[in-house]
């Protein structure tokens, strides 16, 4: 924006400079320009005077010429003004011929401060031709043709440089769409296009990218294999739980390591989510919805589809997305209302609603952070682990698509998922 504006302020420098050079423009070359005029109309009336000199007047009168027959020469004021004369000059410089013609030149004040060449010449009848040469004084016809062409060309000059503009700083356009894109934890190959600068630093955002990339994917393996890992010491615990005479005690170590279990479980889910890869298919959303509600959460949860959801995304991570989201909505609520509908800008939405309890609108953001806890005071056997929402909302951010809050209308948690889209092959 600041470019163009400049690009515009100086064309309209140019303009106003090249209108204010017009203006002064040589007032001998106007009047040389008015002469070759003036002697071009008395050469050729002389010509149409003797194939039709009835027809003169009407032909030879434009709006800025007015030609007359009549048989005595129009009474002219000002004739030995310099400039007068100077036309009169110009005019047998550019016809001699009519060095032999008795022709009268004169010059008169026009409504607009300018001054109209008036003249008159006889004719080889004897009759007089009388003619009246417009604002012989004024710039603006040549001025008006120059200014006009002036602003053509600073128009043309400016769409070029705009584009011009674009095409070069493209490249760096790309790239704060891509640092956006890294931001949000996608990862975004950049074009390594434009000059050299721009290329070292587009080759630099896709080094960095590969690096935080293996290194989160390292180290989400790292801790999932370490996850796992702990399931042996955990499932060896509970085998020594039932050893233990003390029921209470037994009870107690039971509960912990399946609690820890859980936690693994969770955990692991939510690792996974930061390396998963997944190839588009094409998907009939109500189907798959379907079949995760029906198989996970049967009794649970109710389904309301819209016909012909079929759409190119990716599988997995989706319903990975929408078991979290379910198993959320089931375990703070008891039940789960799950809807597929279109959006009026052709992408897909699934939301899941829940008759719980409900999270205050100042709480959306931070649920997203992994392990965050509504309420931070309440004691550890409260079940949830505060990875599912985060769960879900990486794998949709991975994958091109969202994930929204609002408050249901029955008090509960309302989630509104925008289905990843993938690029249709071929």
């Amino acid at each position: 924006m600041r470019a163009a504006t400049l690009l515009l302020v100086l064309a309209a420098v140019q303009a106003i400079a090249s209108l204010a050079f017009y203006n002064v423009i040589d007032k001998e070359t106007l009047r040389e320009d008015h002469a070759r005029r003036v002697a071009e109309l008395l050469v050729v009336s002389q010509r149409l005077h003797a194939i039709a000199p009835d027809e003169l007047a009407r032909t030879m009168s434009t709006s800025h010429l007015e030609v007359e027959l009549a048989d005595a020469p129009r009474i002219i004021s000002g004739r030995s003004e310099h400039m007068v004369g100077e036309i009169h000059g110009h005019i047998l410089h550019w016809e001699p011929t009519l060095a032999g013609k008795r022709l009268i030149l004169g010059l008169e004040p026009s409504r607009f401060g300018y001054g109209n060449l008036v003249g008159a010449m006889q004719l080889s009848n004897g009759q007089w031709l009388n003619f009246r040469s417009l604002d012989v004084t004024s710039g603006w016809p040549i001025a008006l043709r120059a200014t006009v062409l002036t602003l053509i060309t600073a128009v043309v000059g400016f769409a070029l440089a705009l584009w011009s503009l674009r095409i070069i700083t493209r490249p760096l356009r790309e790239l704060t769409d891509a640092a956006d894109a890294i931001g949000q934890g996608l990862v975004v190959p950049v074009e390594e296009s434009g000059p050299d600068d721009l290329r070292s630093l587009a080759r630099s955002m896709n080094t960095m990218q590969a690096r935080i990339a293996a290194t989160m994917e390292d180290q989400a393996r790292s801790f999932e294999a370490i996850s796992h890992d702990l399931r042996t010491p955990l499932s060896r615990v509970t085998i020594a739980a039932d050893l233990i005479d003390d029921a209470e005690i037994s009870g107690l170590v039971r509960d912990s390591t399946h609690e820890m279990e859980a936690m693994l479980m969770s955990l692991q889910q939510y690792l996974r989510a930061q390396h998963i890869a997944a190839e588009p298919e094409t998907v009939d959303l109500g189907q798959a919805v379907a079949d995760l509600l029906g198989g996970q959460f049967p009794g649970q949860a109710t389904l309301e589809a819209a016909p012909e959801a079929i759409v190119q995304t990716f599988r997995e991570p989706l319903v990975l997305a929408l078991k979290a989201l379910v198993e959320n909505a089931v375990h703070y609520g008891g039940f789960a209302n799950v809807s597929v509908a279109p959006e009026t800008d052709g992408r897909w939405v699934i939301t899941v609603e829940d008759t719980g309890p409900g999270i205050p609108e100042d709480q959306f953001e931070r649920i997203l952070a992994p392990f965050y806890r509504i309420d931070e005071a309440r004691a550890r056997d409260t079940a949830g682990f505060g990875l599912g929402i985060p769960t879900a909302h990486r794998l949709l951010q991975r994958f091109g698509g969202g994930l929204a809050f609002a408050l249901a209308p029955s008090g509960g948690l309302q989630v509104t998922v925008t289905v990843p889209l993938a690029p249709v092959p071929g």
